[in-house]
């Protein structure tokens, strides 16, 4: 009987030890996607002052010049999991994409996404780690960007869209795909300003160089909030566990307790035995 309170009792240990593990990734998971949200603000104000920048510079040039060419060759740049314990975020993201995978080139970011593509037989032409901190997604950015423009001026590639995972509070999490390149320049207004700006490069040249730094900032944009929803998959993933290792311990404590009772009640039967037979042999 002592065994098996003794059995239990490790078990118990083991099982609290496993909590604070749980309530540790909970917290880091917790102070990561806070901390990408804060920078998300900072992104999104970045991009917003090249876009009014794009848009005066579209003033300067002709109403037909940034004609929209048809694609031929599009690829994907899909973000994933960079690690595990998230539930199934880099299954829905691959999943969003399936239908486009036999003729898009596929630019794979999430070292466990790149797993679950490799087991699922999906090839990625480019492949990053998401870094493991918010800070590092400019890094990022550029490396995406210096592969795609490789493409783009080779001919690859004609068209690029962005694919990552989104959390918002009330709708949860979901997959949000965006265009990145070419730029659809319907969706900047031409600013209507009647002064136009002093310039040192020719419009053409300067649209370029801000249709470069807004491919950028969309790239930080959803790694992002890849990167947030990640954290947040990991929060609700350990929120999970938590509750599980809670209802397993409330079950071990009562079967702890049944046990001791039981050991208890056989000592004392035991005694009571061991006097019972005593006064026999007195008598």
């Amino acid at each position: 009987m002592t065994d098996r309170v003794a059995d239990i009792t490790a078990r118990i240990d083991g099982i609290r030890q496993l909590g604070a593990v749980v309530n540790a990734m909970r917290g880091i998971a917790a102070a990561r996607a806070q901390q990408a949200r804060g920078q998300l603000a900072a992104v999104d104000v970045y991009a917003a002052t090249i876009a009014a920048a794009i848009s005066r510079s579209l003033s300067l040039l002709p109403a037909n010049a940034a004609a929209t060419v048809r694609s031929t060759r599009p690829s994907l740049v899909v973000f994933c999991a960079e690690q595990g314990f998230v539930g199934n975020f880099t299954e829905r993201v691959l999943d969003s994409v399936r239908a486009d995978l036999a003729d898009c080139e596929l630019f794979l970011i999430g070292t466990r996404g790149a797993a679950i593509a490799a087991e699922r037989g999906i090839k990625a032409a480019w492949h990053s780690s998401l870094p493991s901190h918010s800070p590092g997604m400019p890094n990022l950015a550029d490396r995406v960007a210096e592969a795609l423009y490789h493409r783009i001026a080779s001919g690859e590639i004609d068209r690029l869209d962005a694919v990552f995972g989104c959390w918002q509070p009330g709708r949860g999490f979901y997959v949000q795909r965006s265009r990145l390149f070419p730029l659809d320049m319907a969706t900047f207004a031409r600013a209507a300003d009647t002064n136009p700006p002093l310039l040192n490069l020719t419009p053409a040249a300067l649209l370029s160089e801000l249709t470069g730094d807004y491919l950028h900032a969309q790239l930080c944009h959803a790694a992002l909030h890849a990167f947030a929803a990640e954290n947040q998959a990991r929060m609700e993933a350990m929120a999970a566990a938590h509750t599980q290792i809670e209802r397993q311990l409330g079950t071990l404590r009562a079967r702890q307790r049944q046990v001791r009772q039981e050991e208890i009640t056989a000592e004392i039967i035991e005694l009571a035995a061991g006097e019972t037979a005593s006064r026999r042999r007195a008598c």
